[in-house]
């Protein structure tokens, strides 16, 4: 994986993440942009499913555990579907703060990817 886009990505999914709990924890319901700002995240997610599809075949093959890799990949790609979901259907505090919760859990799992795929197996 290229590690400047993923430290971009765990940079706006900390952003995001930071935003949303802020907002959440000062009373605001969930607004168009903390929504927006999860979805920024989504959109970099599938972003790094095209990029994990097409970098094997450039030549530069995941060095750890593949099937860690997926599993996280695809949590990551459902959880902002899943916290924007919940912030929609509930517009309450709360589900800004898990939008937050959401965005902070995404940098950890970008985070272990990014060493999943550059993992040097001696």
């Amino acid at each position: 994986m290229i590690l400047w886009f993923t430290i971009v990505q765990i940079a706006v999914a900390c952003a995001s993440g930071l935003f949303c709990l802020i907002a959440g924890f000062a009373g605001r319901r969930p607004s168009d942009y903390t929504v927006g700002s999860l979805l920024l995240v989504e959109v970099l997610l599938i972003a790094q499913v095209v990029i994990a599809i097409i970098a094997p075949l450039a030549g530069n093959p995941p060095s750890g555990d593949l099937l860690e890799f997926w599993v996280y990949l695809v949590a990551a790609v459902l959880l902002p579907v899943g916290g924007t979901a919940w912030a929609l259907i509930d517009r309450t505090r709360w589900s800004t703060v898990v939008l937050g919760v959401v965005g902070v859990s995404l940098a950890i799992m970008l985070w272990r990817m990014q060493s999943i795929w550059t993992l040097q197996v001696a």
